[in-house]
This record gives structure tokens, C-alpha cells and sequence, in this order.
């Protein structure tokens, strides 16, 4: 395929229609929300994390090769950010915009959603480009079922610093969403960078083709923030109750209790689940 002829990732204000979000997101597979988060809402959460991130060594710990090479070798990612960020847990994972997004998609085929994880993601310079993935891998049985598939995974990813090309970009494949072979995953010539400002975000379907990008020719470091949600009926990547104290947990707003698995899912046909005693697990949690 001609790089030239490939479509670059469409752009919508923060004040768009959902639908008209979401109908962007079933044709290309992802869209850029320009000014999700404000400057100060930026700058906050940097602060709160700067220091973890400063100790942090970067490179995965996974002694499997095709995960070191996947983490990346100068790529940081620091999880838990729940304790470590009050901006994080009670402004940008409560965001409305966020909910409102992932309501219109999971509640009527799925009944319920939460996190599946939540990470800073710092590439440095000398870092290669991340090896192609859909989202929804995590969840074997879902690349078989191909485009026809339920969405099992929203991912948004909001830069912190200035995204470009050169320092480290996520690269998509618009419209690979569609394609009839989810083994699949294209080459680097089909992608387009997901070229941003701080507080845009890059948000997509679990069913498209990115990677993050190639820190070769620049001394920058590229940071973001990127959190995805999956159904109820999924587990997640990261256990958030064995993560945050529970008095923490109790102080947070009852739909990100929710999203961190500090209450009980109710995915559609099921009495529910995630429960204690066949009752709803926040009960539970208060009473203790």
C-alpha cells in the first residue's frame, strides 16, 4: 500500500455529538478528541507522578522476550496510578466525556464495563517501534470472531507531552477495525501517527491495528496516559482491589468504584456478578 494514499486519523472537538464520536470510530476504528483534559488538569497529573515516573526503570520485567520487546527497552510505564493520583482517580477516570463514551457502547449489548488497566506510557530516545496489536488479543477467542465481534475493549490515550512523528507517536491503521482477519495485523507502512497536543487524546476500538511509535532521531520523551475499559463479563489486566486500599476505594465516586471492580458487575442476562453472597459488593464494602 502507497503511505501517501493512507488516510490520516480524523479530529473532533471535545464538544462533539457522542454519536457523531462514535460513528467516526466505527468507520476509521479510532478518532483524535482534541482537549479532553485542560492544561491544569495536565499539569496536576504530572505532577503527581513525575517522581514515581523519575524512579522508575524503563524496560518491561517480563523475562519472555517477545514482552520485553513489546514493553519496549526505553519505554517507562508506571501502573496503579489510582493511589498514586488524585487527579487521575477523581477527574480524568470519572471524566464525563469518558462515561458517556462508554455507556453508548457497552450498555446495551454488555450491561456493565470497568478498567481493564491504566498506565503511564513514557517512550525515550533510541526506542523502536511496538510491534503491531489489537487490543482485544488480550481476549483470544474475540480475533476469531473478527470484525463481526463484540466491542470488548474502548482504549483512550491522552497525550501529556507534545506528540509527533519523530518522538514516538502511536501509529494506527485507519480501518483496520473492518478487516476480515484479525490475525492480521498489517505492516508499519499502513499506519498513520496519531500526531497530538497535550490533552488530546487518541481514542479507539480494541479491534484496530496500532503500535506505539519509533523514538529514534529525537532526545525527547514522549508521555501519555492510557486507560481502557472492558465488560463486565471480562476480566481485566490489572486487579485494582489487591492495588488500592480499601479506605481510598470507599472515598471515590460510585461509578469509578465501579470501573475498579469495587462494586458488582451486571452484564446483560445475569443476576449479577463479582458479588459477595449473591449480594452487590459495595454493600459489602461499606459495611466493613
Amino acid at each position: 500500500m502507497n503511505p501517501t494514499a493512507i488516510p490520516a486519523l480524523r479530529r473532533v472537538p471535545a464538544a462533539t455529538p457522542i454519536s457523531e464520536i462514535l460513528a467516526v470510530v466505527e468507520e476509521d476504528g479510532g478518532v483524535i478528541i482534541e482537549g479532553l483534559l485542560s492544561a491544569d488538569q495536565i499539569a496536576r497529573f504530572n505532577a503527581d507522578i513525575d517522581n514515581d515516573l523519575a524512579n522508575l526503570a524503563p524496560g518491561g520485567t517480563h523475562t519472555d522476550e517477545i514482552a520485553k520487546e513489546f514493553h519496549g527497552a526505553n519505554t517507562k510505564r508506571l501502573t496503579n496510578l489510582v493511589t498514586r493520583s488524585k487527579t487521575f482517580r477523581e477527574e480524568i477516570i470519572d471524566h464525563d466525556l469518558v462515561h458517556n463514551l462508554c455507556d453508548a457502547v457497552f450498555l446495551e449489548e454488555s450491561g456493565t464495563y470497568w478498567m481493564t488497566t491504566a498506565q503511564v506510557i513514557e517512550i525515550g530516545p533510541g526506542n523502536r517501534a511496538q510491534m503491531l496489536h489489537r487490543d482485544l488479543e488480550n481476549w483470544y477467542p474475540f480475533v476469531g470472531m473478527g470484525p463481526q465481534g463484540p466491542e470488548v475493549v474502548l482504549n483512550f490515550l491522552i497525550a501529556l507531552t507534545e506528540f509527533t512523528e519523530q518522538n514516538g507517536a502511536t501509529r494506527v491503521i485507519p480501518g483496520s477495525n473492518h478487516w476480515p482477519d484479525f490475525e492480521d495485523r498489517g505492516t508499519p507502512e499502513q499506519t498513520v501517527p496519531a500526531v497530538m497536543r497535550p490533552g488530546d487524546a487518541l481514542f479507539f476500538s480494541g479491534k484496530t491495528v496500532h503500535g506505539g511509535g519509533a523514538n529514534i532521531t529525537t532526545d525527547e520523551h514522549r508521555r501519555a496516559v492510557g486507560f481502557a475499559f472492558n465488560p463486565g463479563f471480562l476480566v481485566g489486566e490489572e486487579a485494582y482491589p489487591f492495588l488500592v486500599d480499601r479506605d481510598l476505594a470507599r472515598s471515590l465516586p460510585p461509578r469509578v468504584q465501579g470501573v475498579l471492580g469495587f462494586r458488582s458487575q451486571y452484564p446483560k442476562g445475569t443476576p449479577g456478578l463479582w458479588m459477595v453472597n449473591y449480594e452487590e459488593l459495595g454493600d459489602y464494602l461499606d459495611a466493613q
